[in-house]
């Protein structure tokens, strides 16, 4: 009970938008819930947490999630995302979405034909677009704030086994198992009610960081090819060729970044992956540190994100150099 009263301490920040979006999901027969693209733990897990707990606690309500699968945590993490005709999203219906607040990072632009609109995020607020924005940039996860959300709900709704397995798996996600400095003890007191849902830990960090054999030839790569910059940014690159050797795809490029994070003289810790995606080929950047504040490099590079966990992207390799200068220049 305490801990419950704590959260909800911590909820009086948006005691009037966490009021307006529980009246909008009473509201809305029909409710559509989207992320960003590329999507990650925290993306996916809030998405479909959120989708649980509306259809356990509206079994009559019609909830659709949209986006784009995962290469591998989809189907071993995740549900496969709903598919749907454009005829589908003529029909009045909420929008709400999770993870992102960059219009064009949302997966699915049909987000925009939503009646109401709500964004749920712990990015730093850069465009307003929604009717109810929800932005806490001190959360270590959106699962975090969502679950924050609900428990701050005037009703009291149930959270059952699925809904919170899918929570937790985006709060561990993104808090790197709560190694980040974005945790705090409201982050530990979610996890602790997720928990008390009756989860089971061993199958979720089973199937989290589940490898196979061939991943080990990813890791050997990139431990025989890493550099590291003389003020100690670590990195690693790998272009087409080299993903198509390693039998990986652009979105696990960055998957091996933190094969970096405790290791004594690196200070920041990068992935560059090449994509040949017609629509913006370019080299995309996945940058980690334990101490300095990354996200202003990240923004000069076509990218943003948290303090210590950020993205970021380079049209050419030539740029590479400017970038690893840009990020040794934080460290003292």
């Amino acid at each position: 009970m305490k801990k419950e009263l704590e959260i909800l301490e911590v909820g009086k920040r948006f005691k009037s938008e966490f009021k307006e979006v529980e009246k909008l999901i009473r509201e809305y027969d029909r409710i559509a819930i989207f992320r960003h693209i590329m999507p990650d733990y925290d993306a996916l897990g809030t998405q479909l947490g959120l989708y649980h707990f509306i259809k356990d606690n509206f079994p009559e309500k019609e909830v659709k999630v949209f986006g784009d699968n995962h290469v591998t945590f989809t189907p071993r993490l995740f549900q496969e995302m709903d598919k749907e005709s454009d005829s589908w999203f003529n029909k009045k219906f909420l929008s709400i979405i999770v993870d992102v607040g960059n219009i064009s990072r949302i997966a699915d632009p049909r987000f925009q034909k939503g009646e109401k609109m709500i964004v749920i995020d712990h990015h730093p607020k850069t465009e307003d677009f929604a009717d109810v924005h929800i932005v806490d940039t001190s959360k270590a996860a959106a699962s975090e704030l969502v679950v924050s959300m609900i428990l701050n709900f005037k009703h009291k709704y149930a959270v059952k086994e699925e809904s919170a397995k899918n929570f937790y798996i985006a709060l561990v996600g993104d808090s790197g198992r709560f190694q980040y400095s974005s945790t705090s003890s409201h982050t530990f007191k979610i996890a602790s009610f997720l928990i008390g849902c009756g989860i089971n830990l061993n199958e979720i960090y089973g199937n989290m960081y589940l490898k196979n054999i061939d991943d080990l030839q990813v890791t050997a790569h990139i431990l025989n090819n890493y550099k590291i910059s003389p003020k100690g940014v670590a990195y690693y690159v790998l272009d087409e060729k080299i993903q198509k050797d390693l039998k990986i795809t652009t979105e696990r490029g960055k998957e091996n970044v933190n094969l970096f994070s405790n290791i004594s003289g690196i200070n920041i810790w990068c992935s560059i992956t090449e994509d040949t995606d017609p629509k913006e080929p370019c080299w995309r950047i996945s940058i980690r540190s334990r101490d300095y504040v990354i996200n202003g490099v990240a923004a000069e590079f076509g990218g943003g994100g948290h303090k210590q966990a950020s993205g970021a992207k380079i049209a050419t390799l030539d740029e590479l150099p400017k970038f690893i200068a840009a990020l040794d220049a934080l460290i003292k």
